[in-house]
């Protein structure tokens, strides 16, 4: 992978070890919800979005190894044709409007259930809703839906200014734009030690 190094998967695997807050009495419950669309490939040649896209999955997964007793995840994917495409079920770690929404609301429902000290949904898109008619209200509302999960979006392919647009009609500190990879350990990072410094 092109810009997949070391020090990128040291500083997000450092994050996941500097937890802070109180002693952790059950797991952390994460939900990342991969965009596997046809724009992801087409656009790819643009603005390497879908390499992109690989390097933070694989990132996320070793980052993770070794703290299953901290950390239970699953990476889901979402496209045209199905809203809940399970890549990594939580259980074995390593085309229409209605169904690009919905992957988010499931992912948000289903990470609920789980008993968690923390919940966290985060999906990585390239902010091409427009193309499939989702207004930014309706995408917003469903990063809300239950207030007890963390719920973001991180926009790792733009065509134009589409991703800036989208983030400034999304709840403020609910968006992240990473056109570099490198970019995206931090975006974790700051995402993990907001939601633990606003719930101490």
């Amino acid at each position: 992978m092109s810009e997949y190094d070391a020090s990128t998967y040291e500083r997000f695997s450092g994050a996941v070890r500097r937890q802070l807050g109180s002693p952790q009495q059950k797991c952390k419950r994460l939900s990342l919800v991969v965009d596997v669309s046809g724009s992801m490939y087409r656009f790819n040649g643009v603005d390497r979005r879908l390499e992109r896209s690989m390097e933070a999955v694989c990132m996320v997964m070793e980052a993770f190894e070794n703290y299953e007793q901290k950390f239970k995840y699953n990476i889901l994917g979402h496209s045209g044709d199905g809203f809940n495409i399970a890549l990594v079920p939580n259980d074995n770690v390593p085309k229409d409007n209605k169904q690009r929404l919905e992957i988010l609301k499931h992912a948000i429902r289903e990470i609920a259930k789980d008993d968690a000290d923390e919940y966290f949904v985060i999906v990585l898109s390239d902010a091409n809703l427009e193309r499939y008619g989702i207004p930014p209200a309706r995408f917003a509302q469903a990063l809300m839906i239950d207030p007890k999960v963390n719920a973001f979006a991180i926009f790792i392919g733009s065509l134009g200014d589409q991703a800036d647009r989208l983030q400034r009609t999304l709840p403020a500190g609910r968006s992240f734009i990473a056109m570099d990879t490198k970019e995206i350990p931090q975006i974790l990072q700051q995402i993990f030690t907001s939601t633990m410094l606003s719930s101490s």
